[in-house]
């Protein structure tokens, strides 16, 4: 790989990550804190299956998310499932 393609990989990356800190602000400071964390540190560990069910998760309603993130609500879907459990595991102290 050349060091131009690198350059240019790198540029996508964070004008992604930028558009993605953008999308994470939220209505609740909780849910600002959680996932701009997760963008930050984890995001660009996923696969790209992972990655498009993070950006469809961002699309769910606040509430809905803090349900899914603080309360006892379950996602239905295992994709969309996984994926915030793997943003609770990551992100979240475990006791």
């Amino acid at each position: 790989m050349s060091v131009n393609s690198d350059v240019a990989e790198t540029n996508l990356a964070g004008n992604e990550l930028s558009r993605l800190r953008w999308q994470c602000r939220r209505g609740m400071l909780e849910l600002d804190a959680l996932l701009g964390e997760f963008v930050d540190r984890h995001y660009l560990h996923l696969d790209g299956h992972q990655k498009k069910t993070f950006k469809q998760i961002l699309n769910f309603p606040d509430q809905l998310l803090y349900d899914y993130f603080f309360g006892s609500a379950k996602p239905i879907d295992k994709d969309i499932s996984h994926v915030i459990e793997r943003i609770r595991c990551d992100i979240t102290p475990q006791a």
